[in-house]
């Protein structure tokens, strides 16, 4: 009987050295470039912060594939489906708050200074 008898298609894969390497080297070079980035201020604000959720959406992925060795494959697909799940539950989630937010920010009344001056 070999060592690997007892795996099966199920089992959890395991990374090796150098995957784990490579997946920390990469999340160290994805966090380091936001921060000189937002820290220099070579762009402006709104180029900073769409390189910065871009760069964190691809970290994401690093950490999915080389720390928590997430793919079609693992557990029978069952951990691609929960993920899907949660990625659909949170925008959801953050797409009806926005919309809730910025329909009661438009239609409250708006009180300006002005009309402050002329109460009793």
């Amino acid at each position: 009987m070999s060592a690997d008898a007892h795996h099966d298609d199920l089992a959890p894969s395991h990374g090796t050295r150098k995957s784990y390497i490579t997946g920390f080297l990469m999340s160290v070079v994805l966090t380091a470039i936001p921060f000189y980035l937002v820290m220099s201020g070579v762009l402006s604000n709104l180029a900073t912060s769409l390189i910065v959720i871009a760069l964190a959406v691809i970290q994401i992925f690093v950490h999915m594939i080389y720390f928590l060795h997430m793919d079609a494959k693992s557990e029978g697909g069952w951990n691609l489906m929960a993920l899907i799940f949660t990625v659909v539950l949170v925008v959801i989630t953050l797409t009806g708050s926005i919309w809730v937010m910025y329909h009661l920010v438009n239609n409250m009344m708006p009180v300006s200074v002005h009309d402050m001056s002329q109460m009793p």
